[in-house]
């Protein structure tokens, strides 16, 4: 036992204890600032070609006085940064004043021979703290006097109740912190205790497991790592493509030309203007339209989840968790309610049931407040509130039974005793409830003894803490006499767990079906977290083995190297301390999994802030909160299932915008490739570009961030962590969609040069109609890329997609109509409109028969 001045500390030795331990208060995690959080926007790597593309468009824009296309890039630029920006910052707001922390508690401590009420930040190391019932222990401490003490450690282990003593000969060998020892941030469940304080804030465990739930993880977001693959592909396309037509130009200038022949003026302009057709190409390979698709698509989400009880704090969490591979879980508060729960209660004797009541409301000392909540010991209100499901109101009875003595739990005893004047019958009896081993060996012979056994079997292979009930007449009023003395009469046996939550099952079986691998990561014992894999449908008896199942010290004994090779199988991870969790998590990303980490302790934190995505629950420490991306208002572990639906939905809405810009993209730049090397200028007004870039742009991303989420995506298998966001069949559709429309665009120019000549404005306009409509008719493309039904199928859940769709196509129709000399463009007849419409949906009609064919493959 440590060694302690029963007198406490003096104000000297207090003051010199804050000097070199400092306060009980542990630092929070700094928020970032407005600045950084606008700063980091900037870090995406589409931002970052699109600041070059707004360098070199706005050097382009100095030399031809038109800043039209720089414009559009900036204006582009400061919708996605800012958009982004306002919706973190506003969960970040949000999150603040949900997770407010109060170091002024006061705290009982013994200091030179006088009791003193502190606050909680002014308790220091060797101050003796008393600690009782329903308070929270405020700093770490070794234990040198416990009376019936028990701690609920759920924040720290996911254990309820934990038994603590002094006595070494009652310690548990099995329990993850030592059995003297008690930890700050955990709540005195009964009884109460004097301890010395060994640890205050920053140096407690909880402190430790705060710090490491504010260490920078390095790891990218899947999706950043897909944009960095995209922007590099881009830029060098482009540069590719740029010296292509570069060489091509000044080959056809120099040779076909004669620019070699004029004066060096002229030359220098020539191969300058080169040089900007060649630059511009880089500008157009950029799909501006992209950081603001995304990020629309990413604040949607966000405020949908937000009404579903569901805090997004950072935006890109929404995608990351459709590319989850790997779900660890917490056990306590997560998967089950985090309260305990009497399962089932076997009677062995005949006492009616008003007076079993009577002998259960009396030996308990907890109560249920006027909203049903527990107050005092877990154990106990289980069991009225088994008494009130009964029909049987404690209170009452409580009241009418005159308590005569009573002997509290004791770690040492495992039972409790009182003897009461009952208010029903009037008898004295001695009440007693503890161990079924103990209590049963007070009892008089009744027969069942190996009944009782194999019930008792039963419960503990369920993983359920088992309670006896017993009680006899007695003359004595002393409880240890008169337990001495009596012939107990075996009552019942109460199974108590903390039941798994109903929605639970049914949302792992979902990330299971989705191919999601689900693992328990509990400081509960071995087979209370099998019990619970069991019941969720996690753990299989059949097939299952120990290789599945792992202890904290097993973990802790072994190296990365030996845990690389098996922490893939791992289903449960029992006995763990805070950090294996955590470490665990560090394993998995190196066998490259995407992991999500669901908790609502401490103990969490550090897990939270080093996974892909941490999913705190709200009723939870502000610790975990504060180390999560998302937190769970509502609680549900089925949000969890729901937002990787969101996710993969979301991944599936941003490849469909991706494939629908580069489609335009391809056909712009070949257009402007083929019109370099024939000599023919682009046949667009600036206006009429313009409109084109806010159709490709802000409506396409508009549409494609309004589609639902897709119930179907559930069915497929997470993505491969390193797929490029351009897969295959989004390759094959741009390509063929954009050399579709590169074929339709010059056809026309070349066959309107051929036969006429020239090119009419009314032609123009045709072919300005026949260019938007194209993309109108390849949205619907897009739309359908990788889904199971028609595009034209679920008109009620995208009516803002068709909505926008709309707005498109009456735009062009107005713009046509009453554009006049602003857009270039002269009214056209019905009949030419609906030529237009009707052969351009041909790319939509294609596609959807193609998809068609395929689906039925």
């Amino acid at each position: 036992m440590i060694r302690y001045n029963p007198r406490g500390l003096s104000p000297n030795e207090v003051a010199e204890s804050r000097r070199q331990h400092g306060d009980n208060v542990i630092t929070p995690p700094k928020d970032d600032s407005v600045w950084k959080l606008l700063a980091d926007k900037f870090r995406d790597p589409i931002i970052r070609i699109l600041l070059l593309a707004a360098v070199l468009s706005l050097a382009i824009g100095f030399v031809h006085k038109d800043f039209t296309e720089s414009i559009g890039i900036i204006c582009a630029i400061i919708l996605a940064t800012c958009v982004g920006f306002w919706f973190e910052w506003d969960a970040m707001r949000r999150f603040r004043r949900l997770n407010q922390v109060n170091d002024d508690i006061p705290v009982k401590v013994m200091r030179d021979g006088a009791m003193h009420e502190v606050p909680r930040r002014d308790v220091v190391v060797g101050d003796v703290v008393y600690i009782e019932s329903g308070e929270t222990v405020p700093v770490d401490g070794e234990l040198v006097e416990a009376v019936s003490l028990r701690i609920n450690e759920s924040t720290l282990t996911g254990e309820l109740e934990v038994d603590k003593t002094v006595d070494e000969a009652h310690f548990d060998p099995d329990a993850t912190y030592p059995s003297n020892v008690v930890l700050r941030g955990t709540t005195v469940a009964d009884g109460y205790g004097v301890m010395v304080s060994t640890a205050v804030g920053d140096a407690t465990e909880a402190g430790r497991v705060t710090e490491q739930a504010t260490v920078q993880s390095e790891e990218q977001t899947p999706l950043n790592r897909q944009l960095t693959r995209l922007s590099k592909l881009i830029g060098r396309a482009g540069i590719v493509l740029s010296i292509a037509i570069f060489c091509v130009m000044l080959g056809k200038a120099i040779f076909i030309n004669g620019l070699l022949e004029g004066d060096w003026l002229a030359i220098s302009q020539h191969v300058l203007h080169i040089f900007m057709v060649s630059v511009a190409i880089i500008v157009m390979a950029v799909p501006e339209g992209l950081p603001m698709s995304i990020t629309l698509s990413l604040a949607m989400s966000m405020r949908r989840m937000l009404k579903t009880n569901n805090l997004v704090r950072r935006m890109h969490a929404c995608e990351t968790m459709g590319a989850v591979t790997v779900i660890c879980t917490d056990k306590t508060g997560t998967l089950t309610q985090n309260r305990m729960h009497v399962q089932e209660l076997v009677r062995y004797d005949a006492l009616p049931m008003h007076d079993f009541a009577e002998i259960v409301a009396a030996n308990s000392t907890a109560f249920l407040d006027v909203t049903g909540a527990v107050i005092g010991n877990p154990t106990e209100g289980a069991l009225l509130e088994w008494l009130h499901a009964q029909g049987e109101d404690y209170e009452p009875l409580r009241a009418g039974a005159k308590i005569v003595d009573r002997l509290t739990f004791s770690t040492e005893r495992k039972y409790m005793a009182t003897i009461i004047q009952s208010g029903i019958s009037g008898r004295r009896i001695v009440c007693v409830k503890g161990a079924p081993e103990i209590v049963r060996a007070m009892c008089a012979p009744d027969g069942k003894d190996e009944q009782v056994a194999e019930q008792l079997l039963g419960f503990q292979g369920r993983a359920m803490r088992t309670l006896a009930v017993a009680w006899a007449e007695t003359a004595e009023d002393d409880c240890q006499r008169a337990v001495a003395a009596a012939q107990l009469h075996f009552a019942g046996v109460a199974a108590i767990s903390d039941p798994v939550r109903e929605d639970v099952p049914e949302a792992v079986g979902r990330c299971l079906k989705a191919g999601i691998d689900v693992k328990i990561v509990t400081g509960d014992t071995p087979a209370t977290a099998r019990e619970i894999a069991r019941q969720i449908g996690l753990w299989n008896d059949a097939r299952d083995t120990d290789r599945n199942h792992m202890t904290g010290t097993e973990f802790a004994a072994m190296s990365d190297e030996e845990l690389l090779g098996r922490v893939q199988e791992l289903k449960i991870m029992s006995r763990a301390r805070p950090l294996d969790k955590q470490r665990l998590v560090r394993l998995l990303q190196q066998c490259g999994e995407v992991v999500a980490v669901t908790g609502d302790g401490t103990n969490d934190a550090p897990a939270l802030n080093f996974a892909n995505v941490g999913l705190s629950m709200g009723s939870g420490t502000s610790v975990a909160k504060d180390a999560s991306d998302i937190t769970l208002l509502d609680d549900s572990f089925a949000s969890i299932a729901t937002a990787v639906m969101w996710g993969r939905s979301l991944y599936r809405n941003i490849q469909r915008f991706v494939l629908f810009q580069l489609t335009i993209n391809f056909a712009a730049i070949l257009i402007c490739f083929v019109g370099a090397v024939f000599g023919t200028d682009m046949p667009l007004t600036v206006v009429q570009i313009l409109w084109v870039n806010i159709i490709m742009d802000t409506f396409a991303a508009m549409a494609m961030a309004s589609l639902p989420p897709n119930p179907e995506v559930m069915l497929e298998k997470p993505r491969p962590r390193n797929e490029f966001i351009i897969t295959r069949a989004m390759a094959r559709t741009l390509f063929t969609c954009g050399i579709i429309m590169v074929a339709v665009l010059l056809g026309m120019l070349f066959w309107w040069t051929i036969t006429t000549g020239g090119l009419t404005v009314r032609q123009l306009t045709v072919f300005f109609s026949t260019f938007v409509f194209l993309q109108f008719w390849n949205m619907f493309n897009a739309k359908g890329f990788e889904t199971r039904h028609s595009v034209f199928s679920c008109l009620r859940g995208c009516r803002e997609f068709f909505l926008i769709l709309l707005a498109i196509a009456v735009g062009q129709v107005l713009i046509v109509e009453f554009g006049g000399e602003v857009f270039r463009t002269e009214p056209l007849a019905w009949r030419e409109w609906a030529v237009i419409i009707g052969s351009t949906s041909l790319i939509a009609i294609g596609g959807e028969i193609v998809r068609a064919i395929g689906r039925k493959r």
